[in-house]
């Protein structure tokens, strides 16, 4: 959420870098601006008429113990009572709009941030060298339907389009490169946490993914009361809200997670013809990495991100590419984002496996997520960034295009064969 006190000094300034996410906020700037300035005669008027309320009551017992007659003052009291009624009648009202326009604002994009949307996205560094081969080579789904690696059809009958089944060595090779993921972060000094995988509307809120992007997530009602649930999209959602409504120390700071889940997404409308196999699907596996730092870290911790998501592609020998996302392409909770594209051969371009983003504080407003200054004792807002670390479904079919063999066969990077028995080849 942004910072009011920000939208009131600046307003033109806010809706200009909302423009370069491509998201046109001058109506609601305006209106969040007047339904301020209401909110606050609101709380004024009723502030004081509480005031006065008080002080009336103080003097009701000196009255009667006076003997005097009270019945005008408690008309008085009577008439207090219904204008603070009134006001906080008024007031809600306010603040539910206010909060509402409040929350559906996109988070600012960073100055550096190019305006745009993705056709303006910037690749600014490239690692090895694209793949060749001297024989065709085969689709992702072939090779691994033909090595026995993935069920489609058997997914596809259990949960409907979008869904697959590992297999053998499939089940094994995916297992593998999550435990890859994991040892590597907590090589680093990352704790490992399991979060649940159905949350509450609070988490979504939190991260930024509601109200705007409720639909897109699976939702799960319990028969027994009215508590609604959603399947987690990304563990991102659960982590932020870890330290939720929560002051930390300052010294506790960078806290630095990964967790492992299984994410879950609506998507919505059909897949292009490239897009077959796994590269799209309703439910597919990630590590996902989260920090809470301060201000003056956020930028190093980003970095960080970026530098640990880089590693875990290269050590698997891939052919890839970072990319610095136009402020249009970046995520609506975020002020930048890097994403790291590798080649799929079949796809004749480069998909992302890894997004690597920055909220500054945007998401710590959202939750309260604040620490508390060691020589000040001030209590400021936290940032938060977030980055793949890594998801598979993408991983997989590169893995199996770009190390395939002519024979059908595909040779296993070098740090999954510890994970694999030693295993170094998949063969029919």
């Amino acid at each position: 959420m942004l910072d009011i006190a920000l939208i009131r000094s600046d307003p033109d300034r806010v809706v200009e870098l909302l423009q370069r996410k491509e998201a046109d906020c001058r109506a609601d700037i305006d209106r969040i601006l007047v339904l301020d300035v209401a909110r606050r005669e609101l709380i004024a008027t009723s502030e004081n008429d509480k005031a006065e309320q008080n002080r009336v009551s103080k003097q009701i017992p000196a009255m009667k113990k006076a003997g005097e007659d009270t019945t005008a003052v408690f008309a008085q009291m009577n008439a207090l009572k219904d204008e603070i009624r009134v006001a906080e009648t008024e007031l809600r009202a306010v603040e539910d709009e206010f909060n509402d326009l409040m929350a559906g604002l996109p988070n600012l994009p960073d100055d550096d941030i190019t305006a745009g949307g993705k056709e303006n996205n910037e690749p600014i560094r490239y690692f090895g060298e694209p793949h060749t081969f001297d024989f065709p080579p085969k689709h992702h789904v072939d090779l691994c339907t033909d090595l026995g690696l993935i069920d489609y059809e058997r997914g596809t009958k259990l949960a409907g389009s979008g869904f697959w089944v590992y297999r053998g060595l499939g089940a094994r090779l995916e297992w593998a490169l999550l435990n890859y993921f994991i040892d590597t972060h907590l090589g680093d000094g990352y704790e490992l946490i399991l979060v649940p995988h159905m949350l509450e509307y609070e988490c979504g809120y939190t991260a930024g993914q509601f109200p705007k992007f409720a639909d897109e997530v699976y939702k799960i009602a319990n028969p027994t009361d009215d508590r609604v649930h959603y399947m987690l999209p990304t563990a991102e959602a659960a982590l932020v809200s870890l330290h939720r409504n929560e002051i930390l120390p300052e010294a506790e700071l960078p806290r630095k997670y990964i967790s492992y889940t299984p994410c879950f997404r609506r998507e919505a409308g059909s897949y292009r013809a490239d897009e077959r196999g796994m590269v799209r699907g309703h439910q597919f596996n990630k590590v996902e990495m989260v920090q809470i730092t301060t201000p003056e870290q956020s930028d190093a911790m980003f970095e960080e991100l970026v530098g640990k998501a880089e590693r875990l592609v290269s050590g698997l020998g891939f052919h890839f590419r970072t990319v610095k996302l136009a402020a249009g392409d970046v995520s609506s909770a975020m002020a930048r984002t890097y994403d790291i594209e590798i080649q799929i051969p079949s796809m004749n371009g480069y998909k992302e496996v890894s997004s690597v983003s920055n909220a500054r504080e945007y998401q710590a407003r959202r939750g309260m997520i604040r620490f508390r200054r060691e020589s000040t004792g001030k209590v400021e807002y936290a940032h938060t960034l977030n980055g793949s670390g890594l998801a598979t479904s993408r991983i997989l079919p590169a893995l199996v295009e770009q190390n395939q063999r002519a024979d059908g066969s595909v040779v296993i990077p070098e740090v999954l064969r510890p994970y694999l028995g030693g295993l170094e080849l998949i063969t029919k």
